[in-house]
Parts: C-alpha cells; sequence; structure tokens
C-alpha cells in the first residue's frame, strides 16, 4: 500500500495530511466507511432473501398440503401444515421497511466512497480538450462545488434530524424513532463532502485524480506478460 502523504494508490484507499496520525485517521474512516456499506449490502440481501423464502414458502406448504389430502398421501399434510403453523406465526412484516432503510445508507455512504475511488460517471470531454492551465481549474472549481453542495445538503440535513428529535414520530413498521433513519442525509453529505475536500486537496498538490481500475482485484498481481496487460485482449 502507497503511504505517501496526499496520494491515491492503486486500491482506491487514500492518505492525506503529513503526519501519521491524519494517515491513520484516515485510513481508520477508508475501512470503517467500506465495511460498513459491505454489512449493509449483506444484511440487506439476506434478510430479502429470507423474506421471500418465508412468503412463499408458507403459501407452497399449504399449497402442497392439499396436495397431498386430494391424492391420499400420508403423514405428508401433516409436516406441511406444521411448516405452515410455523411459518405463519413469523412476524417479518417489518422486512421490507428495513431493508429500505440499509439501502438508503448504503447509497450516501457508497457515494462518498465512489468520490475517494473516482467511480462516479463523468463527462468530461471538453475539460480534457483545455489547456493544462484551465484544466486544472475547471476540475478544482468542480470538486469545490461538489463539497460546498453537500455541506449545505448536509447542513440542512442536520437541521432537520435535530427537529425530528424533539417529536415522538417513529417508523410505520419498526417503530424506531425517524431522526435515526434520517441521520444518514447529514452523515453521508458530511462525509461526502471530507471526500471531496480530500480529492481536491490531493489534485492540487499532485496533479492526481483518483481512478478506478475495474480491472483490478486488491491483492492479486496480474502478470505483465498476460494479454490483458499487454492490452491485447
Amino acid at each position: 500500500m502507497d503511504h505517501t502523504p496526499g496520494r491515491f494508490n492503486v486500491g482506491g484507499q487514500t492518505n492525506f495530511g503529513g503526519t501519521n496520525l491524519l494517515r491513520a485517521l484516515n485510513s481508520v474512516l477508508d475501512h470503517l466507511e467500506e465495511w460498513l456499506i459491505a454489512t449493509l449490502i449483506a444484511a440487506a440481501t439476506g434478510l430479502i432473501f429470507i423474506a421471500v423464502l418465508h412468503r412463499y414458502g408458507a403459501g407452497l406448504s399449504i399449497d402442497l398440503s392439499k396436495w397431498a389430502v386430494a391424492h391420499g398421501v400420508p403423514v405428508v399434510p401433516q409436516v406441511l401444515k406444521g411448516i405452515y403453523s410455523w411459518l405463519s406465526s413469523l412476524d417479518i412484516s417489518w422486512a421490507q421497511e428495513l431493508c429500505i432503510y440499509m439501502f438508503i445508507w448504503m447509497a450516501k455512504f457508497g457515494a462518498a466512497y465512489g468520490v475517494r475511488t473516482g467511480i462516479h460517471v463523468g463527462v468530461d470531454v471538453l475539460i480534457n480538450r483545455l489547456n493544462d492551465r484551465w484544466r486544472r481549474r475547471t476540475i478544482l472549481f468542480g470538486l469545490l462545488g461538489g463539497a460546498l453542495f453537500t455541506v449545505i445538503v448536509g447542513t440542512m440535513g442536520a437541521k432537520f434530524v435535530i427537529e425530528l428529535m424533539s417529536t415522538d414520530q417513529v417508523s410505520p413498521d419498526l417503530e424506531i424513532p425517524s431522526w435515526i433513519v434520517y441521520a444518514c442525509i447529514p452523515l453521508g453529505s458530511y462525509l461526502m463532502c471530507f471526500r471531496f475536500l480530500q480529492v481536491a486537496w490531493t489534485y492540487w498538490k499532485t496533479g492526481e485524480l483518483p481512478h478506478h481500475d475495474a480491472a483490478h482485484v486488491e491483492g492479486v498481481e496480474t502478470s505483465k506478460t498476460a494479454p490483458i496487460a499487454l492490452g491485447e485482449a
């Protein structure tokens, strides 16, 4: 891993600032961001899978039980009815709401991750036709504009969340305080603002922007003689 201050390494990790403390804090933030996104995606996917099994398992078990009774199959109807009763007793009507909230949180923090790693889609046809001086100014203007926009959204979101904290408003199914749900707006927006400033600082100091290589897998070295590495694929 490249630990040069203010530079981006191949895997998308960043180092910001000139001290070991700043580098350590930034490394912790990078990993926390990645683990949060990965955990939310995995949890939401698993919960959706369980909810689908629950929904169709209950319907299928009672249908198969009726079929077994109609065809005189012994024992099976009682087993299937037991499965149906067990599944019906499980209340996971809250699963859809929780998955929505998890995907919203994942999207907010994923947007900040996208700024850090350079995976957001951008149209730079005109910018690349500018000379180096104006290209540099335009890119910095865009990055600082993104930072300004996200800090405004974060501040408005923080004000909204603070106002919600003084109410007893809760979510429909989970009945958790609404301010917890909406807290992703200021948290994600402020993190995204920090990432914009981080990228702008690095670009101002080194002239480098984060670049995402879709073919790169962290921890896997590509042979220099491989067809893909030589551009022959």
